[in-house]
């Protein structure tokens, strides 16, 4: 059974490489998408530094609107807006901020916000497993 999604909820692009010593209980979200069971976003931020990999926190919140009821299903249309409308190669995962239920004109719909994040080894962000983006670049010292 699907676990309900709220704030705090991440989810991982299926396939998503975890370094040894980390692992998250998980179930299909979507296609390509799965969601992690029993862990916030704070708590994955806590485990991934102990083996040595970062969890980026991308700034700038984005939302999707989804019409609907309150309830899961209007939140899932939601996010089905937010994963189809992902671009960035360097976020391989999703943190969900915040869902508000709201009615414009009697309508009812849902808002779903939510922070790109990013789980790789080295600190620098790098969307290709690259952890030096400057590695074949001539370096001139000034």
């Amino acid at each position: 059974m699907r676990e309900m999604i709220k704030a705090g909820t991440v989810l991982f692009k299926a396939g998503t490489v975890l370094p040894d010593g980390l692992t998250f209980d998980s179930e299909p979200y979507s296609p390509g998408w799965r969601s992690i069971e029993a862990l916030d976003g704070y708590a994955i931020d806590r485990k991934v530094p102990e083996v040595g990999w970062t969890f980026f926190f991308m700034a700038g919140e984005s939302r999707a609107n989804a019409m609907g009821g309150e309830g899961q299903k209007t939140v899932h249309r939601a996010i089905k807006k937010i994963l189809a409308s992902l671009k960035s190669e360097t976020s391989n995962c999703l943190e969900i901020t915040g869902i508000a239920f709201n009615r414009f004109l009697g309508m009812p719909y849902a808002t779903v916000s939510f922070h790109s994040r990013n789980l790789q080894r080295g600190i620098f962000l790098s969307g290709n497993g690259d952890t030096h983006p400057w590695k074949n670049d001539k370096l001139v010292a000034a």
